[in-house]
């Protein structure tokens, strides 16, 4: 039994190791049991059972009578995106804050000249979308700037839970789980600014106001 369960394991990093890569692009089929056999050097069985452990990933799904295709690259999102569809709103703000909050302080303390220059930017566009009133590129711009922020924070660890998450709040909770009411406008100035002053006392203050704000 534990070298089956092996010939699985060694079979499903195989596989998974194939879309990570993207050899195997979102929206690819991927070979028939047969073809993936011969590929990775085992039985049909084991092969089936790999493919079992990715439909179940979110990584593919099979579809009848035409195959299985890679529909994602992350397994991390897939199960985040499932905790956050059955989630209050109330619970998604605070993990949201903790993550923010924490990349505010982290991005005054550690950003450099570049990571500066493209929160000005993303504060820019962002600023652009709520002149204009477009909902759209409300929501777009307000995204991206966020992710600005947390990625300046420098730990990769942080941004990628922090992209995951944003990505299931957008998909799965809405619009308005993402963007700030226009009330809520300048205080982004006042963000920016903390991160440029490098105040992470500031920077955390002001992130942690915006998100409160949107429990009201």
């Amino acid at each position: 039994m534990s070298r089956r369960l092996g010939l699985i394991d060694h079979a499903v990093d195989a596989l998974r190791a194939r879309i990570l890569s993207g050899e195997w692009p979102v929206g690819t089929r991927i070979p028939t049991e047969p073809v993936l056999a011969e590929m990775l050097g085992v039985g049909r069985n084991t092969v089936r059972e790999a493919v079992h452990a990715l439909v179940h990933s979110g990584l593919v799904e099979r579809r009848q009578g035409s195959g299985t295709y890679v529909v994602g690259t992350s397994e991390l999102a897939v199960t985040i995106s499932r905790e956050v569809a059955g989630a209050s709103r109330s619970d998604v703000v605070e993990v949201r804050r903790a993550l923010e909050v924490e990349g505010a302080r982290l991005a005054a303390a550690r950003c450099t000249t570049d990571a500066v220059a493209e929160i000005h930017r993303a504060h820019d566009a962002r600023q652009s979308a709520y002149s204009d009133g477009d909902e759209d590129q409300m929501v777009a711009a307000d995204l991206e700037l966020h992710r600005a922020v947390v990625r300046a924070s420098g730990n990769p660890l942080l941004v990628d839970l922090y992209e995951n998450l944003i990505d299931a709040v957008r998909d799965n909770v809405g619009p308005s789980a993402v963007a700030d009411d226009d009330d809520n406008h300048s205080s982004y100035d006042a963000l920016v600014a903390a991160i440029v002053a490098r105040d992470p006392a500031a920077a955390g203050r002001e992130t942690a106001y915006y998100l409160t704000a949107l429990l009201d």
